[in-house]
């Protein structure tokens, strides 16, 4: 896995020798951003977006919006086999002061009244088993931290039928291979 594009693009991404991660792969990634930088339906201006990366595993999606400029990057994890490749991984950009790594489950007692920004885009790539993502939107929702136009991605296993919150309008859906990612926003 690389970073795609940007100020470190072609740098290595370190991986889990777990099979507890599932990394996004670089052909979803390049798929992401292809739709951020040209859907129709909503546009996102990444020097100007302040981004949360919910489940960050190594950090890929993160990773690749920091390349792309963007001004800052929360990503939240707390698998102790993936957190050290995770910091590794945000280490090795020497970049300091675009971002910050908050080490908390979102499912126990995580209410996001502690992050310090609202965010344009928001990604959430739980594990592919997780079923309770209306409870993570629905948070999303009352804390209010999807700026207006914010976009919303969430990365599922292909043959999932989730359904996600009312709260959530779905503006695209895209399948690849073995996953399939909604675009989506608050209502």
């Amino acid at each position: 896995m690389r970073i795609i594009s940007g100020y470190f693009k072609g740098k290595k991404i370190l991986e889990p020798k777990d099979k507890e991660t599932r990394p996004l792969k670089d052909l979803t990634k390049e798929s992401i951003f292809n739709i951020l930088n040209h859907s129709n339906k909503f546009k996102i201006n990444f020097e100007k977006s302040i981004v949360l990366d919910l489940f960050s595993g190594v950090g890929s999606f993160g990773l690749e919006c920091l390349s792309r400029g963007t001004q800052h990057v929360t990503f939240v994890e707390n698998y102790n086999g993936v957190l050290p490749i995770l910091k590794k991984n945000l280490n090795s950009l020497k970049i300091v002061k675009k971002y910050e790594i908050i080490e908390k489950n979102l499912f126990n007692n995580f209410n996001f009244v502690f992050l310090k920004n609202k965010f344009d885009l928001i990604f959430l790539d739980p594990p592919f088993k997780e079923k309770k993502l209306d409870f993570i939107i629905d948070n999303i929702s009352k804390k209010k931290i999807l700026k207006k136009n914010g976009i919303i991605i969430i990365h599922r296993h292909r043959k999932e039928n989730d359904k996600f919150s009312k709260k959530l309008k779905i503006l695209e859906e895209k399948n690849y291979g073995i996953s399939k990612i909604f675009f989506g926003t608050l209502t």
